[in-house]
């Protein structure tokens, strides 16, 4: 019986997420179907909600060139398909020659993958299940252009939250960030191999994550563009993107540090006393940065705290260690300049906040 309970609420919450999607494709498909017969004069305007909703579902994620490539290929393809189909009927052949003919046209406009398959799909449709036959030939096309402007309108006056999926994806990246640096730091005290693969194991699988994460980015970003009442979240979601790319970097520091901290271990080279704290220190860093971007706050707290970290990373933490232990330490300064970044501090200050390396034979 929980488990029942369990799963409907699964599905309400989901729901719930796409309670905005639904309702836009619904009012612009509406929208669409009115403005196409009752201000245009379209008999039958089938393709104005279609294109409508079309637009709207590849616009949620995808970028706005991709909803312009849609709207073109499904204007070309029922262009071409009713101007063909009305002039040599529908059959085996027909539907070959008026997709080939629709889809070169399409590449020969633009040259994507997107316009192309549309625009045969959309041909595909006029010379099968929708045939011409009062309406003429470009009042279709007219009918998927008014249905693809009426979707680009209605994301405009009734946008989704640019950072709600900003958000969900952000403290995730950022939370594995945080888990891989601790978890590195934990087997680097106790020795523990098995710990150290773990945590190498969990930052690998990050990349999808940080994917997510840019075409959140993306997406939000197009919103915030086109959406006049999301305007004002411009300077939050500026914080997120510049904090992007070093995030970026820095898990791929951490999944290096991780691998050569396994490698350390599993060779017997000494720890030194001082990493394991550094690395915790890098990994409340990256909390804070998470919680203060999720807030909406200026990242005050975590850069202090990478400056913390910054202070501590001094070349005295390899010495006396073999290779891969240097290596952990190198990454370990790479992080902490990342780190930084991502909390809005130029990349040369970020250096310069790192305490000189002394050089062999050298105080």
């Amino acid at each position: 019986m929980d488990g029942v309970r369990e799963g409907i609420r699964r599905r309400a919450r989901r729901l719930y997420r796409n309670a905005l999607p639904i309702l836009q494709c619904s009012i612009a498909a509406a929208l669409a179907w009115l403005v196409a017969k009752d201000v245009v004069h379209h008999e039958r305007p089938f393709f104005a909600p279609i294109a409508a909703v079309i637009v709207l579902g590849v616009s949620l994620g995808q970028r706005l060139r991709r909803v312009v490539e849609l709207v073109a290929g499904v204007s070309v393809g029922i262009g071409v398909g009713d101007m063909l189909i009305s002039q040599i009927g529908s059959g085996p052949w027909q539907i070959f020659l008026v997709v080939a003919l629709a889809m070169g046209t399409a590449v020969l406009l633009d040259g994507g993958s997107v316009i192309a398959l549309q625009a045969g799909s959309s041909a595909v449709l006029v010379a099968t299940l929708l045939p011409p036959h009062e309406s003429g030939g470009l009042d279709r096309m007219v009918d998927a252009l008014i249905g693809g402007f009426i979707g680009l309108a209605v994301t405009a006056l009734l946008p989704a939250n640019p950072l709600t999926v900003a958000h969900r994806y952000g403290r995730l990246v950022i939370s594995e960030l945080a888990a891989a640096l601790r978890g590195a730091a934990e087997a680097a005290v106790e020795g523990d191999t098995g710990h150290a693969a773990a945590a190498l194991s969990r930052a690998r699988g990050s990349q999808r994550l940080l994917e997510d994460f840019r075409a959140a980015l993306e997406t939000g970003s197009e919103i915030a563009t086109i959406a006049p009442i999301r305007w004002r979240r411009r300077g939050e979601l500026e914080r997120y993107q510049a904090a992007a790319v070093p995030l970026d970097y820095a898990m791929r520091n951490t999944r290096v540090l991780v691998r050569r901290t396994l490698a350390a271990l599993r060779d017997g080279e000494p720890v030194p006393a001082g990493l394991p704290g550094v690395l915790r220190t890098l990994a409340e860093a990256a909390e804070s940065l998470r919680d203060e971007l999720a807030a909406g706050k200026e990242p005050v707290q975590a850069r202090r705290v990478a400056l913390q970290a910054a202070k501590a990373a001094t070349g005295e933490l390899a010495a006396g260690t073999g290779f891969s232990m240097r290596v952990v330490v190198a990454q370990l300064r790479s992080i902490v300049v990342d780190l930084l970044q991502a909390t809005g501090v130029s990349r040369d200050d970020a250096v310069s906040a790192l305490p000189a390396l002394n050089r062999p034979g050298k105080q």
